[in-house]
């Protein structure tokens, strides 16, 4: 009996309770404004305004995604998900004017999104330097390698990928491969 009881908080673990925490969060995080698509469950996940995220239908989304606004609270979403959009464990969104993730799209662990910098002159203290922001696009079947860092004002074009690692600082054209720190033209998918 006492394998079976076992074997039934292990379905129980396994099966059912990630199904019964996506629910709830997607109801308490709706309440908040945030709209998830169908077919699409919420990890554990950590956002300072939920009703700035749209997430499409059938997304896939490992734990442990943040979602951290540096901007103020403002009206609209800050981040769209498209439909069938995959983003790994760890990944950071960085937000301040926005980011889009258009629908296909692979985003792999570790992956940092940052639309806005400090500005640089000399003569004023860093910390009082006026935020630089540009918002930042992904297109529709991308990829982006472990790890990759994408920077404000940055677009990636219709099928391109992004070697693990990269730091992207530019626009990236449709159907290309970068790679490298900063990133740097590769090849052309064929």
């Amino acid at each position: 009996m006492g394998q079976k009881l076992q074997q039934a908080f292990f379905l129980i673990r396994l099966k059912y309770l990630p199904k019964v925490c996506s629910a709830w969060r997607k109801f308490w995080y709706g309440v908040q404004g945030m709209r998830v698509g169908n077919g699409t469950a919420l990890p554990a996940l950590h956002t300072t305004w939920p009703h700035q995220v749209i997430i499409g239908s059938n997304c896939q989304l490992e734990p442990n995604i943040i979602y951290k606004y540096d901007g103020v609270w403002s009206k609209g979403p800050s981040i769209r998900i498209g439909d069938n959009v995959f983003i790994g464990s760890g990944c950071e969104f960085n937000i301040n004017t926005g980011i889009t993730i258009s629908k296909d799209a692979n985003i792999a662990s570790g992956c940092k999104f940052i639309d806005h910098d400090h500005g640089i002159v000399s003569g004023l203290r860093i910390g009082a330097q006026p935020s630089v922001r540009a918002a930042i696009t992904i297109g529709e079947d991308v990829w982006l390698g472990v790890n990759v860092v994408v920077l404000k004002g940055v677009t990636i074009g219709e099928g391109a990928v992004v070697a693990a690692g990269a730091v992207v600082n530019k626009s990236i054209p449709e159907n290309q491969i970068w790679g490298g720190i900063p990133a740097k033209f590769i090849k052309t998918r064929t």
